[in-house]
């Protein structure tokens, strides 16, 4: 099994961005799967544009990607991508699509492939926190998410996908009083550890369990 794992670089004014930090520390090997790492950046359009390129270079089995999502407590596995950008800020481009479809031909929305109750599990019986997330949000990680899923839905039918929302680390809450923080260490270890799942799960259905669940 082949899984390339993408992190978003540096947005919103912020240094750092913890998710390609994160991403690099990721061992080459997971349980037998090669593990390819790419970075994407934070713009609608060429995000989808950069990874469609590694995915046609790599014809990895799994796409996960990982961003950002400043305020979580958790490690948060997504269950679905929708069909619209809606941003509250621009993206590194300076593009701020407001109710935009993401595309005329798509579903309103499409789920994981991925085992996200399972991956949650194996974090948290690692000793993290994490949750299954019923919401990427608007910006360019919903928007990442479900264009992979369109990939699979036109192009790519063998292929998974999924989303990974991680924690601020330290140094981004230093002004940010009361922001929860991981860090980069950590995440990559409960991104390892999520992985693991996905692999271990390859061919089976997903845990049934009562999740927990963020919004």
């Amino acid at each position: 099994m082949k899984i390339l794992v993408t992190g978003f670089d540096p947005f919103g004014g912020e240094k750092i961005n913890p998710a390609w930090e994160a991403v690099k520390k990721l061992p080459n090997t997971i349980k037998g799967a090669e593990i390819v790492k790419e970075e994407i950046p934070t713009v609608y359009g060429k995000s989808a544009d950069v990874c469609k390129k590694a995915i046609q270079k790599h014809q990895p089995d799994v796409v996960l990607n990982i961003g950002q999502a400043g305020g979580r407590f958790t490690i948060t596995p997504e269950r679905v991508a929708i069909n619209v950008d809606d941003a509250r800020i621009p993206d590194n481009e300076g593009n701020q699509p407001i109710d935009q479809t993401i595309q005329t031909d798509g579903q309103a929305a499409y789920f994981t492939q991925l085992p996200v109750k399972a991956m949650v599990e194996n974090v948290k019986d690692n000793g993290f926190p994490a949750a299954v997330s019923n919401s990427a949000g608007t910006f360019v990680c919903n928007h990442i998410m479900y264009q992979v899923q369109y990939m699979i839905d036109k192009e790519f039918p063998n292929m998974k996908g999924g989303f990974i929302h991680v924690p601020f680390i330290a140094e981004q809450v230093v002004d940010k009083p009361n922001q929860p923080f991981m860090n980069i260490s950590d995440m990559a270890f409960c991104i390892e550890k999520a992985l693991e799942a996905v692999v271990s799960f390859e061919g089976k259905e997903d845990l049934k369990i009562v999740g927990g669940q963020t919004h």
